[in-house]
């Protein structure tokens, strides 16, 4: 008899476990809030720093977790602690018993209207990193008139590295996602101007060094390293942004045709944290704690309860696959260990 497994969350890492858990000879049970499955990916359009088409990644995991259990459209009402395993109740009526569930309940992106300052919801020419996507994917948005735009500009750090709205982390992936959005801005209008306004920039991963570059060098982006201290809207509807280029020691206005917020990675306040018996305990950033944040970032202080993806902290994609992996290898030692 194969044993349950249940997995919290459709997105890339409840995907990857599914499948990595169904090859091994368990039977994965995926249950996901919303009605399709991938997550915040499933939004994407392009992926750094290759531009691979979101859409493909998503399908080959999809594809890859098709002989799991899949619900859509239910959550995990009540996890409670019986002797020796876990009975999962969820929304549509099932109840599951389960040795291990794998929680992979992913983040959510800072919600942009909270920095009053910058306009969001104000001002018709703001958007958010998010929104953008949406319309790369070709979703239209009236606020991004094609006909029109001749300039953009991409405030990093919206959420993120910020005291005041709660979060002094940093989200990771803001940096390389502004060049990447940038970039593809470029290339559907070339004689476009886009400045970045960053704070830091991060790129540590591989080959993102070189696609900054490639940003200034073959498509012309400017960045300026200064926090933008306001956001306004002038008497054509254009976005006037005034900020402090700390590099060459003195303020910028610029006017804009366009202006992206890159909103940060927070923790999700819908995981089940506090459900039936087991309780899954925060972090002093919010994201769920593991055990240990070096060695046992899969495990968490309870037995059987394993976390995966960005439930624990911000991740890429490939962090993201490479943790659901690791998860799927703790939980088949954790039952060879029961046996």
């Amino acid at each position: 008899m194969r044993e349950n497994v249940v997995i919290i969350g459709g997105g890339i890492a409840g995907l990857e476990a599914a499948g990595q858990l169904a090859g091994l000879g368990y039977n994965p049970i995926l249950v996901e809030k919303e009605d399709h499955l991938g997550g915040h990916l499933a939004d994407w359009h392009c992926l750094f720093p290759d531009l691979i088409p979101a859409k493909d990644v998503v399908s080959t995991l999809v594809a890859g977790a098709a002989s799991a259990n899949i619900f859509t459209n239910t959550e995990v009402l009540h996890i409670n602690r019986l002797q020796d395993c876990y009975n999962v109740m969820l929304s549509n009526g099932v109840s599951v018993m389960t040795k291990a569930v794998l929680c992979a309940t992913g983040f959510r992106l800072f919600d942009a209207h909270k920095k009053e300052e910058y306009g969001y919801g104000v001002y018709d020419q703001v958007i958010t990193n998010s929104d953008l996507e949406k319309w790369f994917n070709g979703i239209p948005d009236p606020r991004i008139d094609n006909s029109m735009m001749s300039s953009a500009g991409f405030v990093h750090c919206v959420g993120s590295r910020d005291e005041k709205a709660g979060n002094p982390q940093c989200s990771k992936v803001c940096c390389i996602t502004a060049v990447k959005q940038a970039i593809e801005l470029k290339k559907k209008f070339p004689e476009m101007m886009v400045w970045c306004f960053y704070m830091d920039l991060r790129m540590f991963g591989k080959k993102y060094e070189d696609f900054y570059i490639s940003a200034q060098r073959d498509y012309g982006v400017r960045f300026i390293r200064g926090r933008v201290s306001e956001v306004s809207e002038n008497i054509d509807g254009r976005v006037v942004v005034k900020a402090e280029d700390t590099l060459a020691g003195r303020p910028v206005r610029i006017t804009l045709d366009l202006l992206v917020l890159m909103s940060g990675m927070v923790c999700n306040p819908k995981t089940v944290r506090d459900s039936g018996t087991v309780q899954f305990p925060a972090d002093s950033d919010g994201f769920l704690k593991c055990r240990n944040s070096v060695t046992d970032f899969n495990l968490s202080a309870q037995d059987g309860i394993f976390f995966a993806g960005s439930c624990t902290g911000p991740k890429t994609v490939p962090e993201t696959i490479a943790e659901a992996r690791s998860a799927v290898l703790s939980i088949h030692n954790w039952f060879k260990g029961k046996q």
